[in-house]
């Protein structure tokens, strides 16, 4: 994970390169622990989750404290669970590994535990889209790398193949999930190399 990545001034991630946007979902509680500086360490808010080939992130409707988004690599993210609670709304819960910047020892972040609430509207196009999409990540990832990597690039998700995925998803009416049939256009000329802080492609 990366707490508050670079975002354009509406909100929207600033790309990687190669980087692909998926789907975006309005109405979403989210939830994580282990933010520095959040009271007990756990954050909660409302907001907007951006899927794409390389990683999920929440943007937050309003900032918590110093907190207003979260990036989350699809090859990070471990342990997902989709749970259907009866007095609940649905959710999607699971646990990602910290983006450690260079130079400094994995042993100082800690594995975050997080938890995306659909509260307004379903979930029948998200959540086969994310499962789906995290799953060909790992496909990819372990045809790629044959031997597992404890410090594998997050970026390396960005050469899955899912034009064809997104071409036949499921498209619940019930879900306010907006699949992007094309890329977003704005600025698009601007684009990241890497998770650590560097200026950003094209912006000079």
């Amino acid at each position: 994970m990366a707490l508050n990545p670079q975002l354009f001034p509406n909100g929207m991630p600033i790309p990687f390169t190669n980087e692909m946007f998926v789907l975006v979902r309005h109405g979403v509680e989210f939830e994580v622990d282990k933010i520095p500086g959040s009271q007990g360490g756990r954050v909660k808010a409302w907001g907007i989750i951006y899927l794409s080939n390389i990683r999920m992130v929440f943007v937050a409707s309003r900032p918590v404290g110093n907190f207003f988004a979260f990036d989350m690599p699809l090859l990070y993210v471990h342990d997902e669970k989709f749970n259907q609670p009866i007095f609940h709304c649905n959710n999607i819960s699971g646990q990602v590994e910290p983006v450690v910047p260079e130079n400094e020892h994995r042993a100082l972040y800690s594995t975050h535990s997080f938890k995306i609430l659909f509260k307004e509207g379903g979930c029948g196009t998200f959540v086969p889209l994310f499962l789906n999409l995290i799953a060909s990540v790992r496909r990819y990832n372990q045809q790629v790398n044959h031997e597992p990597q404890p410090r594998v690039d997050p970026l390396q998700a960005a050469q899955t193949p899912v034009d064809e995925m997104m071409r036949h998803a499921y498209v619940d009416p019930n879900d306010p999930t907006k699949i992007f049939l094309h890329q977003p256009t704005t600025e698009s000329q601007l684009r990241r190399r890497t998770y650590q802080s560097q200026p950003v492609e094209g912006s000079m």
